[in-house]
């Protein structure tokens, strides 16, 4: 069996063709919900039934109340949105809180809701018709994950947002099968300062944190604020530790 991962959006910011970070699998399931996911259509939006949330930052769920307020009337189960419990804990109180917007887990009825919540622990594994989804550690301003998907015929990684973390190294030196590493560098070596106080990352850090990496897989790097990528870029062209890392675009797809 094989998955089809397609980007929707993958940017730091937004503006022009800019898109917050938002992942495809195959129909059914996004990687957070953020502004990418308005370039999909109502017919598209109406098949996703799982959301799997990194962290409660708005550019990685901006568009998930727009998202179920959109095709819950289309739908005849709720669509699920998997996360930590502490994330899950700050969705409810700040935005699905009947002043930012309905809190559609209980609309039309408690009983038949346009949207359920399920917590992940680290470290949980879902499977979705054969699909293995794993949260990973991750080491942000707020609790977060990322995730592995393991079709059974080869792995990616999404860091999501993250900083320096063994953790995260610790787990995907163990994957055999890894075939794609996706991992965010938000800021330039010149906010250094700023990456390691928002625990981004940056060139720098990323050179370190790869230096850690034992496997071979295609490394990809998300989440570049939109106004310094291709200097971002250039400085991690730079990096003496010899391992190629490539930009991400939306639109592009993965199967594996």
């Amino acid at each position: 069996m094989s998955v089809r991962l397609k980007v929707l959006g993958c940017s730091g910011g937004i503006g022009g063709a800019h898109h917050t970070t938002s992942l495809l699998l195959d129909h059914d399931v996004l990687i957070d919900a953020g502004t990418g996911v308005t370039t999909l259509s109502l017919s598209e939006l109406g098949r996703i039934d799982h959301v799997f949330l990194t962290h409660a930052h708005l550019d990685h769920l901006a568009s998930l109340p727009l998202l179920v307020d959109s095709v819950g009337f289309m739908r005849e189960s709720p669509i699920t949105v998997y996360a930590l419990p502490e994330t899950l804990d700050v969705i409810r109180q700040h935005i699905f809180n009947w002043k930012i917007w309905p809190d559609f887990s209980v609309i039309p009825s408690p009983e038949k809701p346009y949207m359920r919540f399920q917590s992940v622990e680290l470290g949980e594994t879902i499977t979705l018709s054969g699909r293995r989804i794993t949260a990973l550690p991750a080491l942000h301003s707020v609790p977060a994950v990322g995730y592995q998907i393991d079709s059974g015929a080869g792995s990616l990684v999404f860091s999501g947002d993250t900083t320096t973390n063994d953790a995260f190294w610790d787990v995907v030196n163990t994957i055999p099968d890894l075939r794609y590493l996706l991992i965010e560098v938000a800021f330039s070596d010149g906010e250094e300062a700023l990456a390691v106080l928002s625990r981004h990352l940056c060139p720098k850090l990323l050179e370190v944190e790869l230096e850690k990496f034992r496997g071979n897989a295609e490394v990809f790097i998300t989440h570049l604020k939109p106004g310094e990528v291709q200097l971002i870029m250039n400085e991690i062209s730079r990096t003496p530790e010899g391992r190629v890392a490539k930009m991400l675009i939306n639109n592009q797809e993965f199967v594996f």
